[in-house]
């Protein structure tokens, strides 16, 4: 080979050499780039698994779930079945003596679930002497619009409580929150009753309430002691609920146990009386819920005498009720989706009662005046607008609107008075009163719901997964 041929082929070969290296080096760059995205789309996903596990207490949660009186006669339990949630109980029994009266009330939902009516038709029935009763729930799992399915699920779970609890089936009832349309894996339950029953004790209310959450991010539980004639009666109530919440009783699942000796029908009576002005003044989100459900239960082993229709005692029975079902009513507009302001809209001086109720609703429900209150902006037109929208009687200059004790417009227009930085200052507050005064009679109604945040559309937008 000849000195310049010999330096031909280095000086190709260095060429292509030069060209490998190249091709390699852009490949390594390529693979470099496509590691480093791929490793920030891992940290993402990991980062966003947290937060979702995470599950970010409400800001206006109370401190701790509180200490309630033991009722005697009612036990209850809870275990994980695995449903939907891992690693969690997922599913509730109580266990109630013999002579437990029983009165609810329900979703009126046309798509109410199949737990809903077997509990409506069991309530219609003739009670046997001296039967006890037991309540099973779960969640993760609604067994709503699932068809004979959803019924036959219900007859399972319901009958499996029966048989471990020597009760009739009549007096089983059952409750299930949760994904709708997705049949209810009842095996699931009915494999772990065994563990329930075993499990079952007066101490465990705070581990039903934790069983029953779904999206809730706490617990709730109220009580209430009155003295009765001949000792002291006592009442404890949990419930859940936090999206799907709309004025429609319940809004949610509720569960009230009392020691007092009264009949059905009287306790009937007063859990009606009181259940619009409570559980049915609240709304998150204006959905109204397939699963909706309250029962109320007396296991009369208190030493009190039976608590009577009429009188003092029944008087103040009557009120400490009602001051459970309203102080759990408000515990889950306060666990409302990503709420961060709890807001009662305070309607006086209406035509009619239903008037009042119309334009409270209007304005709670109203998309506009959730987002301005949780964006801190004391935008009172949106409250305006609600009102015209509602349908109720109105006279535009008799209206006054408050924040609190600001004056904010009256008499037909704004109050020249009003600074707009007070009702900003007011706007920061996590708890907020707005009132609405008519001044065309003497009806009036408060709603009580919440701020409308990014935070509910995170929870919702990812509720199936």
């Amino acid at each position: 080979m000849s000195k310049t041929d010999w330096k031909a082929e280095a000086k190709a070969l260095k060429k292509k050499l030069k060209k490998k290296v190249a091709t390699l080096t852009a490949q390594l760059e390529e693979a470099a780039e496509t590691a480093k995205d791929r490793a920030e789309d891992l940290a993402e996903a990991a980062v966003a698994a947290v937060k979702k596990a995470a599950k970010p207490v409400s800001p206006l949660a109370p401190a701790a779930f509180p200490v309630l009186p033991v009722i005697k006669g009612a036990a209850f339990s809870a275990v994980g079945a695995g449903i939907k949630y891992q690693n969690r109980r997922d599913v509730m029994l109580v266990s109630l003596c013999p002579g437990t009266t029983v009165a609810g009330v329900f979703t009126r939902s046309s798509t109410r679930s199949g737990c809903v009516r077997d509990c409506q038709e069991k309530l219609a029935m003739k009670v046997p002497a001296d039967a006890g009763a037991a309540i099973v729930v779960n969640s993760g799992n609604s067994n709503a619009f699932t068809g004979k399915i959803g019924d036959k699920a219900v007859a399972e779970v319901t009958g499996s409580a029966a048989a471990a609890l020597g009760l009739p089936a009549s007096r089983v009832f059952s409750s299930s929150t949760g994904v709708i349309g997705e049949p209810l894996p009842f095996e699931k339950i009915t494999a772990v009753m065994p563990a329930l029953v075993e499990g079952l004790t007066e101490e465990a209310i705070q581990s039903a309430a934790e069983a029953i959450m779904t999206t809730d991010t706490f617990p709730k539980g109220a009580s209430a002691v009155i003295e009765g004639e001949g000792g002291p009666i006592h009442i404890s109530g949990i419930a859940k609920g936090s999206g799907m919440i709309a004025p429609d009783m319940a809004t949610m699942l509720v569960y009230i146990f009392t020691d007092a000796k009264i009949s059905a029908a009287n306790l009937q009576k007063m859990l009606s009386r009181n259940v619009d002005e409570t559980f049915n003044s609240i709304t998150v989100d204006s959905d109204t819920s397939t699963s909706d459900t309250l029962l109320l239960c007396a296991t009369g082993q208190s030493a009190a005498a039976e608590v009577k229709a009429t009188g003092p005692v029944a008087k103040a029975f009557e009120a400490a009720l009602r001051s459970v079902m309203m102080d759990l009513a408000h515990q889950v507009v306060k666990d409302g989706e990503g709420a961060t302001k709890f807001v009662e809209i305070r309607v006086t001086g209406a035509a009619s009662a239903e008037d009042a109720l119309r334009i409270g609703k209007s304005i709670a429900d109203s998309p506009l005046v959730k987002t301005a209150l949780a964006g801190q902006d004391p935008n009172w037109g949106r409250i305006v607008a609600a009102i015209g929208k509602s349908g109720a009687a109105a006279d535009r200059d008799k209206l006054r609107i408050t924040f609190g004790d600001l004056i904010v417009a009256e008499k037909g227009w704004r109050n020249p008075d009003y600074r707009e930085e007070d009702g900003a200052a007011y706007f920061r507050r996590s708890e907020l009163v707005i009132g609405v005064d008519l001044g065309m009679g003497r009806a009036k109604r408060s709603i009580w719901t919440c701020d409308l945040t990014s935070r509910y559309i995170e929870i919702n937008a990812d509720y199936r997964s």
